[in-house]
């Protein structure tokens, strides 16, 4: 028998992680399975008794310091997808697959989507999966998410109908390369307000940049918000991801634009997405 079998080593490392995370075992779950370079399910069925091997310590801790599972592992799963994520972008969230879902119902017919501030790429690529008739790009100010976007592109098959290219919604005439107008517009701006207290995994691994947006994260939205209907192709939908407490604020910013707004709400039942049309 081995010294430590990996059955053993998942319960000794997720007992250490119960301290930093509230979900310790599915962490040392999938630290494990990485470590084993297999899959969760597969270490589950079949791989528990094996030696735990020597790696798996030095993925507990990094996690034990708080960093996220995501970029211990370099992937996150987004809409049954799987994406390369490091520092350089924020690591996809469940919740935003939510605008991925509304832009789909809103624009099934689609074939010209933008996707502000595209990061590792994962709402651009997720909606270009489902529209196989559709082109994109993903714009974003920051080098090495769009790094990291185009590998994502290329890894999923996506490169051919998603371009990748430089943009920051704050300069002047920065989407004139861009070949607008567009039937889907994406959005996952910074949000979070620079007096909150994120958690410790967010705040010390994520990019700053992608986060804060302001006193009240609203910087952001006064700025592409009132640039939409120049974006947008007749009929054509924005989708943007808000904070839980920010759906009226940005709203009333849509509508001084001449946009009409629609909420959806993600699984938790908070509010999570604007869908802005302009008003006919």
């Amino acid at each position: 028998m081995p010294d430590r079998t990996v059955g053993e080593a998942i319960r000794e490392a997720a007992e250490r992680l119960s301290v930093t995370s509230d979900t310790a075992r599915l962490d040392a779950e999938v630290l494990m399975a990485h470590a084993l370079s297999c899959s969760r399910s597969a270490m589950l069925l079949s791989r528990m008794r094996d030696a735990a091997p020597d790696g798996f310590a030095l993925l507990v801790d990094r996690r034990a310091e708080h960093e996220p599972v995501a970029y211990i592992t370099g992937h996150q799963e987004f809409f049954g997808m799987p994406f390369a994520v490091g520092p350089e972008v924020l690591i996809p969230r469940g919740d935003s697959e939510v605008l991925v879902e509304a832009a789909l119902a809103a624009r099934p017919d689609a074939r010209r989507v933008l996707d502000c501030g595209t990061g590792s790429g994962a709402l651009l690529l997720a909606v270009l999966a489902n529209l196989p008739d559709a082109t994109g790009v993903g714009i974003d100010s920051s080098p090495g998410a769009r790094t990291v976007a185009a590998a994502n592109a290329q890894a999923l098959g996506l490169a051919n109908r998603a371009r990748i290219a430089a943009a920051d919604w704050h300069n002047p005439g920065w989407d004139e390369p861009l070949g607008g107008p567009f039937d889907l517009v994406l959005a996952n701006p910074p949000y979070v307000e620079t007096t909150v207290a994120l958690d410790r995994s967010v705040a010390a691994f994520e990019p700053a940049s992608a986060l804060y947006a302001g006193e009240e994260g609203l910087d952001d939205y006064r700025v592409l918000v009132p640039q939409l209907p120049r974006l947008l192709a007749p009929g054509g939908v924005a989708l943007v991801e808000i904070g839980y407490r920010q759906a009226e604020s940005v709203a009333a910013i849509g509508q001084e634009a001449g946009l009409s707004s629609r909420l959806h709400r993600d699984l938790g039942n908070r509010p999570r997405v604007l869908e802005f049309s302009t008003i006919a």
